[in-house]
Formats: structure tokens, C-alpha cells, sequence
């Protein structure tokens, strides 16, 4: 599975848990850690938790996938998951808007991840 692919089967994880705002920033000749942000949100710390372990359970049946590292699951406002090529960032609505990922990378190309585009 390359990247792409893995930026796009975590999306549609979140999605299906009604993660909302998702975007990938493709970060590929600009970051050197990784070539993807996944980056959404849930409306509170449970949902935001609860995304978190749809995308862990849901990587590991359906790819045989884990993460190498989780940052955050004492608080679940924001939860970070290093999936090596793809590090997903899941925040509640005030911390997303308080560090602003998507303008302090704004130089990446952005897709705003829809349910629908996994059918296309």
C-alpha cells in the first residue's frame, strides 16, 4: 500500500466514524518525516477518541496495519497516530482552530476528503 493509498483508506476510516472537516495534505518534497497529513475532527473528546480506535481497529483487520506511535489518548483532544508515510492528527474543533495545520503547511496541495470520492 503506498501513501496515497494509506492516506485515503485513514480518511475513509474517520469518515465512517463521522469524523468531520477531513483533509490530506500531501506533504511529498516538503516534509521529510512523512508524505501525508490526515488531519479531521470530532465534535467532542469522546467522538475524537472514537476515531481514533476505528482507524487503529480498522487499519490492523483491514491492512494488518499499526501504528508505530500514539501521542494524545490521556486527553483526546487532539490524538496523533504515526503511521510512518501517513501521520493522522485527530482534533476537537477549538484545538484544530487553535494550531491551524492546514495554514502553517499551506504551501501542500490539500484534498478535502469526502465519503463519496472513496467510490470514485
Amino acid at each position: 500500500m503506498n501513501a496515497t493509498e494509506l492516506a485515503h483508506a485513514i480518511a475513509e476510516l474517520a469518515s465512517d466514524r463521522k469524523a468531520v472537516d477531513i483533509s490530506l495534505l500531501d506533504l511529498r518534497g516538503l516534509a521529510s518525516f512523512t508524505d501525508y497529513f490526515v488531519i479531521c475532527s470530532g465534535r467532542s473528546d469522546r467522538q475524537v477518541r472514537g476515531i481514533h480506535d476505528a482507524i487503529q481497529q480498522g487499519m490492523k483487520e483491514q491492512h494488518g496495519i499499526a501504528p508505530t506511535r500514539i501521542e494524545g489518548l490521556t486527553r483526546c483532544d487532539w490524538v496523533l497516530m504515526d503511521y510512518g508515510d501517513v501521520i493522522v492528527q485527530v482534533f476537537t474543533p477549538e484545538l484544530r482552530e487553535y494550531y491551524r495545520l492546514e495554514q502553517l503547511w499551506g504551501e501542500a496541495p490539500a484534498e478535502r476528503f469526502e465519503a463519496e470520492s472513496a467510490a470514485a
